[in-house]
């Protein structure tokens, strides 16, 4: 008999893969019910593109793939990151919809509820008397896959507030990931039951770039001299508040003659200023199956997070992908995982050091030693993987 999940998230489904998307996906002998994060009253006020998602739970959901479907969620009342019993209203709405979802697709009394975000922690006890589960027993059966340090976001947050529903979420779940060793011991003070798993990669998606890298430089299409003079830089990824510009603008400073290239967007409300410059292209998000083709060009990857709250307990997926395509990768410090694979990167200071270390993995040969274990490392840290170090500690 297939296991339900119902898989309560912080990530839209479409259009970017993250954490969620790539666990869920690779649960193929789950029934998974996947349901975006809901938006406030208030998110069109914020940003025009949240008003399209006000009304879309009423919508059809969308098939996946045999077992995983995926749903909007109901819009909510703003401040539930301040106000404790806004958020209890919240919940006790959505576990209605969350509700009629799960009988609508037969899940019953063994089902798993699989959260990322610690209001979840007035979600529970609600959602199992809707369901006439006994509320200790779902308890049990609810995964908190910690993928951030929530309380530190900017905007409408209430630190304390956050921080102690995610207590009371990692006390009373049955089982807690993390994706950072900050987060581990924060939880792990929580809940004995709590295990580090960092983000990973789609290995043999992102190897791709190695294969094709290689052919340019067989076909005489790059050269070590052009490289060095003329790179291309590559920075795969949102631009948000604990991205450093400032490294990114050293690096394309340094090469007038390069181009700096960043694949993503920019959240709402975050200046951009800095990386408006003749050799800096912006370009929208691409299909995560189109990066190799577009990755292939670049002779060196960029991870930029500014030194705060936030940054230091992030895992990011670009850093993994980066490790995948065997190019040189120069990483700020931060995040604190980076520092275990000091021995196949370029890690910097500042942004004069970043600009710096730009230069030493430029002159990296192509098939170096510190290549061969940045492939090595990424294929340790493939999401096949990590779904391995999840299935045996879950039981699934």
């Amino acid at each position: 008999m297939k296991k339900h999940i119902l898989c309560l998230s912080t990530s839209n489904y479409h259009p970017i893969p993250t954490r969620k998307q790539n666990i869920m996906n690779r649960l193929t002998d789950c029934d998974i019910i996947y349901v975006d994060p809901p938006v406030s009253y208030l998110a069109p006020l914020k940003d025009p593109k949240a008003g399209a998602r006000i009304n879309a739970w009423k919508e059809a959901p969308e098939r996946i793939r045999e077992g995983l479907w995926v749903y909007a969620n109901k819009p909510v009342l703003p401040l539930a990151n301040k106000k404790r019993a806004v958020n209890e209203i919240n919940q006790r709405r959505l576990a209605k919809y969350y509700a009629a979802l799960c009988r609508d697709h037969g899940f019953g009394e063994d089902m798993t509820v699989w959260c990322y975000h610690p209001q979840c922690a007035d979600l529970i006890a609600p959602l199992a008397k809707e369901l006439g589960i006994p509320s200790a027993k779902l308890w049990k059966q609810t995964v908190y896959d910690c993928v951030d340090r929530h309380s530190a976001y900017p905007g409408l947050i209430d630190r304390e507030t956050v921080d102690a529903m995610e207590e009371d979420l990692a006390r009373s779940c049955g089982i807690c990931f993390a994706t950072a060793e900050g987060l581990y011991e924060t939880l792990k003070g929580y809940n004995d039951n709590t295990y580090l798993i960092p983000n990973g990669a789609n290995f043999d998606l992102f190897n791709k770039v190695e294969v094709l890298r290689n052919k340019l430089y067989e076909n005489g299409e790059k050269d070590a001299e052009t490289v060095r003079k003329r790179p291309v830089m590559g920075f795969v990824g949102m631009v948000q508040e604990c991205t450093d510009q400032k490294c990114l603008r050293a690096a394309a400073d340094a090469y007038p003659e390069g181009r700096l290239v960043v694949v993503g967007r920019k959240l709402p409300g975050v200046d951009i200023s800095l990386l408006r410059a003749p050799n800096i292209e912006l370009m929208d998000p691409v299909p995560q199956d189109s990066l190799p083709e577009l990755m292939k060009s670049f002779d060196v990857c960029l991870n930029c997070f500014a030194d705060n709250d936030l940054s230091k307990d992030v895992s990011p997926l670009k850093f993994y992908e980066y490790l995948a395509t065997g190019v040189p990768v120069v990483s700020t410090p931060v995040p604190l995982q980076v520092r275990d694979y000091a021995d196949s990167i370029y890690i910097a200071s500042d942004p004069e050091d970043f600009a710096e270390k730009v230069a030493e993995a430029l002159a990296e040969e192509p098939g170096s030693e510190k290549e061969q274990k940045r492939i090595y490392y990424a294929g340790k840290c493939s999401w096949d993987e990590r779904i391995k170090s999840i299935r045996e500690k879950i039981g699934l």
